[in-house]
């Protein structure tokens, strides 16, 4: 039976990646859940205890992806174009430094999904517009999307997998993992100055705007929502509101003006919120659980530490990343916070996001975040080079795993 799940398993990640005739992720993933219930593999109880327990981060997931598609709506992606044109004054290198501060940001409060499918398009174009190579800004977006997402729980899907697992409050969580955050991207950028070397010589070949063009306003509503969203995550905690309720309040708040000028419609709002793909979580979910409950759990519980020394931090970022990059980072973390069990240190739960959000740089499947930027930057007449992509790879997840693993240990002393 587990030789079955794990077949239905590859089987649902293999329809995701290739998504055949354009069909959504669900499509494949709920007849499998279907079928997991039918052969015994799963209780309907045990399947609806799991669905109620992802129930409330796929509600997060959902207000966060409707936030971020109403601060497309209301020009802050446009506006931070601007500010990444006028502030590289025809220098590729400041336009790459730029454009890690900006996925960097916008991954940690909007979520990877918005780097992948608001800034990128927006990154691409800048580079374009400027008579630069745009790949240096691609790969970044890419990378970025992944090494910038352990920062807060809202920044990734999997940070809110194992958010409630830490026992930690928005705040701490935050406070805990910004000192790896800092050092992944340093390392990122160090690694991508040198890595597109060639392509950052020179100036921009297109002039800049003339004098008198009128600057990009800045949507300051849009952006004091997103600051005072922000303070409502930190505050959650102590306040003793779910994060989802701020995530929630901040999408209303930017909401009633975008539907009153037009900038969004109802079913656009319905789209961003992608319930097909929520669906599909919630499907993955139940496929998955027969496996962490069974001999594939036992054996991967085998596997991990369980002390919080530098070396039992580092193994867990491994076997995550190895995990991530074969199975995908989705199902991974399901399957490792299992294996882990309810008592597992914060220090190896923190290990383990960092594994499973800086492997995927590694190889194309390694994150649904990943995957939705080959088809963004194909979109957008960038199309990626997986040897490019891998001989980054390569250099950037071992440095930016030791890296952060080691930041992680002496905040976790």
């Amino acid at each position: 039976m587990i030789v079955v799940v794990a077949v239905l398993v590859a089987l649902v990640l293999a329809a995701a990646i290739a998504r055949p005739h354009g069909l959504p992720e669900v499509a494949v993933a709920a007849p499998a859940a279907v079928v997991v219930l039918a052969i015994g593999a799963l209780s309907p109880a045990e399947a609806l205890d799991q669905l109620r327990a992802l129930g409330p981060t796929v509600a997060f997931l959902a207000a966060i992806l409707v936030l971020a598609h109403l601060a497309d709506a209301c020009g802050v992606f446009r506006w931070t174009a601007a500010l990444l044109r006028a502030g590289a004054t025809g220098s590729p290198t400041r336009l790459l430094a730029l454009v890690f501060a900006a996925c960097a940001v916008t991954t940690a409060v909007l979520s990877l999904d918005a780097t992948v499918v608001l800034l990128t398009p927006a990154v691409l174009a800048t580079a374009v517009s400027m008579g630069v190579s745009a790949r240096p800004a691609s790969y970044a977006s890419a990378h970025l999307a992944n090494s910038a997402s352990t920062l807060m729980p809202v920044s990734n899907l999997t940070n809110l997998l194992a958010f409630s697992a830490t026992g930690l409050g928005f705040a701490h969580f935050t406070a805990l993992m910004a000192l790896p955050w800092v050092v992944a991207i340093g390392l990122e950028f160090a690694v991508a100055r040198l890595f597109f070397a060639r392509e950052l010589r020179g100036t921009a070949t297109t002039p800049p705007p003339p004098a008198g063009t009128r600057p990009v306003p800045a949507p300051r509503w849009a952006l004091a929502v997103l600051a005072l969203t922000l303070a409502g995550f930190a505050l959650s905690g102590l306040l003793g509101v779910a994060p989802v309720w701020c995530a929630v309040a901040g999408a209303a708040l930017l909401a009633v003006p975008a539907l009153r000028e037009g900038r969004t419609r109802p079913r656009r709002l319905l789209a961003a919120a992608d319930p097909f793909f929520l669906l599909f979580v919630l499907a993955l979910g139940v496929v998955v659980a027969p496996l962490t409950g069974g001999a594939v759990g036992d054996w991967l519980a085998g596997l991990l530490p369980t002390g919080e020394s530098f070396g039992a931090l580092l193994l867990m970022a491994v076997v995550a990343a190895a995990a991530a990059n074969l199975v995908n980072n989705l199902p991974a973390t399901l399957l490792l916070i299992a294996a882990l069990g309810p008592a597992a240190p914060t220090g190896l739960l923190l290990a383990m996001l960092i594994g499973v959000n800086l492997g995927p740089n590694l190889t194309y499947t390694g994150s649904l975040a990943t995957m939705l930027w080959r088809r963004v930057v194909a979109r957008a007449g960038q199309p990626a080079e997986i040897g490019t992509f891998t001989r980054l790879g390569l250099v950037t997840v071992p440095l930016t795993l030791v890296g952060a693993v080691a930041a992680l240990w002496l905040v976790t002393r």
